[in-house]
């Protein structure tokens, strides 16, 4: 299948993104690596009248170290984001989740901002931002805003992106001396989306206790979850807390039950692997 007839616009800037996008509105696709949008397209899942390709746009491709924060630019491809001795240093979260990111050549081509303004449940960048509790860069044709990614996901592919906003970068906040990191994930095979993932950030006291743990969750429920607990005690604490007032979906792969199970023993996995 092909999909139907729409208007191809290649803007040479950002702000003329953003222009274009109000212009369009909810009838425009925004295309910047084509991994997921490409096939949406073809099945006719979207039917845009207007794709606008950011694919281009060198100013939303780079990796920005600032004091408290690193900036990734919306078009940085995921393979670059992998490669990256910035991201390995600064970010090691998010190092940890990209290998399992779909295959080698998707990630030539899918971007991190893509991911996380396309917002499925099951989706490794989107969940190592919730875990970092960093945030979302909008911009429409006359302002900016951030968005705490734990604000910013609303369900099953839908986010508090408006159709006039482009996505133009994501903060994540940087390595503090002393934090470990750990990502686990289980899916039906390597590269398919996870029925459930777990993330986590966490320090300890002199006394080898958590001191302070950022966990994350994906899917399980519509949205990744994330959220921070100071002096957490043990393991089995954790689980509780993170599991607490979860939904879980019920779909083919896996059972609401099963979901559940599953994401207590990662969370557990990713815990003990951190510590």
């Amino acid at each position: 299948m092909k999909p139907v007839a729409f208007e191809y616009c290649r803007p040479e800037t950002a702000a003329e993104a953003a222009t274009l996008l109000a212009e369009f509105g909810f009838e425009a696709s925004v295309l910047a690596g084509g991994m997921t949008l490409g096939p949406m397209l073809n099945m006719r899942l979207v039917r845009p009248t207007a794709v606008i390709d950011i694919s281009r746009l060198d100013e939303l491709g780079e990796i920005e170290v600032a004091a408290d924060h690193v900036l990734t630019g919306a078009t940085l491809r995921q393979a670059d984001a992998l490669s990256s001795a910035e991201i390995a240093r600064e970010v090691p979260l998010l190092a940890r989740a990209l290998p399992h990111v779909g295959h080698f050549q998707t990630r030539n081509r899918g971007t991190l901002g893509g991911s996380v303004a396309h917002g499925d449940p099951a989706a490794e960048i989107p969940l190592a931002l919730v875990t970092l509790d960093g945030t979302v860069q909008l911009r429409d044709a006359r302002r900016a805003r951030r968005v705490p990614a734990r604000e910013f996901f609303l369900g099953a592919l839908e986010t508090a992106r408006r159709p006039d906003e482009l996505l133009v970068g994501l903060e994540w906040p940087r390595a503090a001396a002393g934090e470990h990191v750990a990502f686990a994930e289980f899916a039906e095979r390597h590269g398919d989306f996870a029925i459930a993932a777990a993330a986590c950030r966490l320090t300890r006291d002199s006394a080898g206790r958590i001191a302070r743990i950022d966990l994350g969750l994906g899917g399980v429920e519509a949205r990744p979850r994330g959220l921070t607990l100071e002096g957490p005690g043990d393991v089995e604490e954790v689980v509780a807390a993170a599991l607490d007032g979860v939904e879980a979906m019920e779909d083919r792969s896996a059972s609401a039950e099963y979901r559940m199970d599953l994401a207590a023993v990662l969370i557990r996995r990713v815990v003990e692997a951190a510590g």
